[in-house]
């Protein structure tokens, strides 16, 4: 009877969390709106610690600007 009782708690408590967990916000800026990288040499690479923005990285490859919608059906 004890585990029966702790497994109907451990269920509640899953369901509580899910039910509290925030949502993620919708990104504020298109994916094509921001600026393309460059990759020079000589130029120094940022060491970051924590969350900082980096606006000018040096980098040597990204991806497409693009975004893709898919559909699930549940």
């Amino acid at each position: 009877m004890n585990f029966l009782l702790q497994l109907v708690l451990a269920v509640a408590l899953l369901a509580i969390s899910v039910v509290l967990t925030p949502k993620p916000k919708q990104p504020k800026a298109e994916i094509r709106e921001l600026e393309d990288p460059t990759a020079d040499a000589g130029r120094e690479i940022p060491v970051v610690f924590g969350t900082v923005t980096v606006k000018d990285p040096n980098v040597v490859w990204f991806g497409e600007k693009t975004t893709r919608s898919y559909q699930v059906d549940a």
